[in-house]
């Protein structure tokens, strides 16, 4: 146990990690707190919500299947993705389970009382899950820039994220889907083969040895695609990274793959409860690939596209475009580590583009944490020239006027 809390593990660098993302999970709450302390909010929103609640609340309880098909309450209750017929084509029951879970820790009569006396503490409940999937896609974002870029780009990265409007509000599922569900499964997706393919040159019994990076992977999987349907593109994705990241081992990482597939299998099937026929239902009702490149030819489609990148967060208005020139012009950063985020960003906004529903907005909220992961690793880059000073200095200053910015707007936001 004194091997494991060592200052390695647990030093400066870490608290102060951890600092931020307290911070993070503030605003978060600031956000909730003025969500439902308005009297009447939009039944678009908390309609969706409680419709969550309500399914997979009965899903636990042995009573049915979270959208599969969902029962007729009404077309204002039902999340979107969800045809005449009733069955979830975007979404597996994750969302609804991991939305009721928190509930079941409370009496079933305090259940039925908490909405209309806690209001704050009702909201609150309900998206503890998202909280938390916000807090450890921080704290993940953290781990990986930190290790390919030093601790300056891992607070580069945390800080950008930490103070990222959109990320924070998908936490707190403020007037949006929860798409930080799928975002956490599909940044663990990547970093997890790439990390997999990469200890595939251990002279070790490669496939036993990596029973906990497989089982990592299916579980990293089975959240993204669980969470959207339209993000089984990362299975082939995580092939890709696996045999390139290991070319001499190309028979163990595809054995690696398909066990992570197959885990990933076990886990979906399991969030129907091992129910086949519903399974084996919304399986074919499942639309895993909507994509339409008509948005391509419509200028207005780059324009928002765009936009939304910079209201996720504006100090990639500024860092991006000197990240992208530097990569072109300094052959130094083109290396693996940065490459592999970019490529997977520019991947997730094609994505975004081609779904014109609630996918698209899971694929563009999924490429902003690579996108930090690249400008961070970019200015780390820079600073280990003889300009450090001056590129310090305009980091520091760029991230101190994004978090002011940040706050401010933050403070700013209305009741309801």
């Amino acid at each position: 146990m004194g091997q494991y809390f060592t200052r390695e593990r647990y030093g400066r660098p870490q608290f102060l990690a951890g600092f931020l993302l307290l911070a993070f999970l503030g605003q978060a709450l600031w956000l909730l707190r003025m969500d439902s302390s308005a009297p009447s909010a939009g039944p678009r929103y908390y309609g969706a919500e409680e419709m969550r609640m309500v399914v997979g609340w009965r899903q636990w309880h042995g009573e049915g299947i979270a959208g599969a098909p969902y029962p007729n309450f009404g077309n204002d209750s039902v999340p979107g993705g969800v045809p005449e017929n009733g069955f979830d084509t975007e979404h597996s029951p994750l969302i609804p389970l991991i939305t009721a879970a928190p509930l079941l820790i409370l009496p079933q009569h305090w259940n039925a009382e908490l909405s209309d006396s806690w209001p704050w503490l009702s909201a609150l409940f309900l998206r503890l899950p998202f909280l938390a999937c916000g807090v450890l896609l921080g704290a993940s974002l953290w781990y990986v820039a930190r290790r390919l870029c030093g601790n300056a780009g891992g607070f580069v990265a945390l800080t950008l994220y930490c103070f990222s409007p959109s990320l924070i509000q998908a936490s707190a599922v403020w007037h949006t889907e929860p798409e930080i569900v799928a975002a956490w499964g599909a940044f663990g997706t990547v970093f997890t083969a790439i990390a997999v393919g990469h200890t595939l040159y251990a002279p070790r019994e490669v496939v036993l040895w990596n029973w906990r990076r497989i089982v990592l992977l299916g579980v990293a999987l089975a959240i993204a695609v669980g969470a959207q349907f339209s993000m089984i593109v990362l299975v082939p994705l995580a092939l890709v990274f696996l045999l390139y990241v290991a070319p001499v081992r190309l028979q163990a990482g595809t054995v690696i793959w398909v066990a992570a597939c197959v885990v990933g299998s076990v886990l979906l099937f399991a969030a129907y409860f091992f129910h086949l026929r519903a399974f084996v239902e919304s399986m074919r009702h499942a639309v895993f690939w909507e994509a339409t490149w008509r948005g391509f030819t419509v200028p207005g489609v780059y324009k928002q596209v765009a936009t939304q990148v910079g209201r996720a967060c504006p100090a990639l208005a500024v860092a991006f475009p000197v990240a992208i020139v530097t990569y072109a012009v300094w052959p130094r950063t083109r290396y693996f580590g940065n490459t592999a985020p970019l490529l997977v960003a520019v991947l997730f906004l094609i994505l975004g583009m081609a779904h014109p529903h609630a996918g698209g907005e899971g694929f563009l909220l999924a490429a902003v944490p690579f996108l930090m992961i690249f400008v961070s690793g970019v200015l780390a880059d820079l600073m280990e020239t003889r300009y450090r000073p001056w590129v310090a200095a305009g980091a520091v200053g760029m991230l101190a006027a994004y978090v002011v910015w940040s706050l401010l707007s933050l403070a700013q936001v209305p009741r309801g």
